[in-house]
């Protein structure tokens, strides 16, 4: 519940109504990025455009899915990580240029972008948005190379950090994730088309069936019915993002061949069995607490209730009364069921705990609702670092767990007890098949498989 989500992809070719389904995609992929949506579709050799601020069903309608015609599109929603919430920074990306018009739009954040972005301008490049992604194309119409193929498989050997992309081209569209695989990208087919999305939830909306994953480091390049791949550069020990099944992706997704669904259970289940506690309810903090908290009430053997409901019609903006209300943007979106809380000791589960205000506020909430006890249960493990792979996460200093120890976070949010998920229980949740070296954990380790500090102390993208 604290962190932001990032982005989401969504690409299908060839496919009659194409830009229809990829509006599908992102309708179910909203909950990776709230901020800015864009579809580009391509019809007879020609990209069409569509982008801009706010929620997926508010950019696109009737007209504006009727001026994106063709049977090949790519879409994105976008939450930024730097460069903020501006029009210039929405995805797709489109230009004319070298090899024509060519569209992309990109999950993930690279390390390397602002030396990158420095030389470019050094060799005369002028950019018009703050976004990474942007920089990519830059490379792509710059490569020396004599085909768009090749020419994107050559910038995506610059390129260091994160990355799931999509490209659309006047005859193809590619897939390409970086050689660690930090964010998904899974592949599918639906009546003879392939598909792209961030996760298989959008698979399901349209009625695709899933195929693989895109592989770490794989660049996928479909041309008509043709389907080719490549990897340009050499393979390297995969890093998916352990945070992704922890917090971002939805419960009903297939993320990293991997149920999010039944391994937030088992994170519940291990947390269960790490801090048990005399109480009388299990309560999730919707909506990203739910598996897990089902986990921890199967293993104790104690009742699950939802003892706290979420506001799912909350905007991206609200008009906050002129009076000021006590922990009032928490309360918009969670309110407690007193009846089920009064007199009760609760045990909470949530997903994370990140500068600690929110939960503070919502220990404070449950109390106030006339909880006796309320027990903490994080099914992951201390937020100890910030993420540099595309997820937005606060300066190591604003962490709670950076420099504080259970007790002191304990006391911090008010609760009577405090209990995370340990690092090797996490790992065996995620079922992590290399010891511990299959999964990215550097938000909890500060182990980075990719040097954050390439273009400096703050080597944040855009999405």
């Amino acid at each position: 519940m604290p962190f932001r989500d990032e982005c989401g992809v969504f690409g299908i070719s060839p496919q009659a109504e194409a830009s229809r389904q990829t509006y599908l995609g992102l309708y179910a992929l909203q909950h990776r990025g709230q901020e800015a949506a864009g579809i580009c579709s391509r019809d007879a050799g020609q990209l069409f455009l569509h982008k801009a601020q706010g929620y997926v069903a508010d950019i696109f309608n009737q007209a504006t899915i009727d001026s994106l015609p063709g049977d090949s599109a790519i879409g994105h929603t976008r939450y930024s990580t730097t460069g903020g919430n501006v029009a210039s920074a929405a995805h797709p990306f489109l230009i004319h240029g070298r090899f024509g018009q060519v569209a992309l739009c990109h999950n993930g954040n690279l390390t390397n972008t602002e030396q990158l972005r420095a030389q470019l301008i050094r060799d005369g490049h002028t950019f018009t948005s703050p976004s990474d992604s942007e920089v990519i194309l830059a490379m792509i119409n710059r490569a020396e190379a004599t085909s768009i193929d090749d020419a994107v498989a050559e910038a995506l050997k610059r390129c260091e950090g994160a990355f799931s992309l999509l490209v659309l081209t006047e005859d193809a569209i590619m897939a390409a994730r970086d050689p660690r695989g930090f964010r998904p990208l899974a592949m599918g087919e639906l009546a003879g088309a392939v598909v792209f999305s961030s996760e298989t939830c959008a698979f399901d909306l349209v009625g695709a069936n899933y195929v693989r994953q895109v592989e770490p480091g794989e660049l996928v390049i479909v041309r008509g019915r043709e389907v080719q791949s490549r990897f340009p550069r050499p393979k390297e020990q995969p890093k998916p993002c352990s945070f992704e099944h922890v917090y971002f992706a939805r419960p009903d997704s297939n993320v990293f061949d991997r149920s999010v669904m039944a391994t937030r259970r088992e994170m519940g289940r291990r947390l269960a069995k790490r801090h048990p506690v005399q109480a009388d309810l299990v309560v999730p903090v919707p909506d990203s607490g739910v598996s897990a908290a089902l986990g921890y009430a199967e293993a104790s053997g104690l009742p699950f209730d939802f003892g706290l409901i979420r506001n799912h019609y909350v905007g991206r903006t609200f008009i906050e009364p002129k009076q000021s209300i006590r922990s009032f943007g928490v309360k918009v979106k969670l309110n407690p069921v007193r009846d089920l809380l009064v007199g009760k000791r609760v045990v909470l589960v949530d997903d994370s705990i990140v500068r600690g205000t929110t939960s503070k506020k919502i220990v404070e909430m449950v109390r106030a609702a006339g909880a006796r006890a309320v027990h903490m249960r994080i099914s992951s493990p201390p937020t100890t670092h910030s993420c540099f792979y595309g997820i937005d996460t606060p300066s190591r200093e604003q962490l709670i767990a950076y420099n504080r120890d259970n007790e002191a976070i304990r006391t911090f949010i008010g609760a009577d007890t405090l209990g995370y998920l340990t690092l090797e229980d996490l790992q065996a949740s995620v079922r992590d098949p290399d010891g511990g070296q299959g999964f990215c954990y550097a938000c909890f380790t500060g182990e980075y498989p990719v040097d954050p500090m390439a273009s400096g102390p703050k080597a944040k993208g855009t999405c």
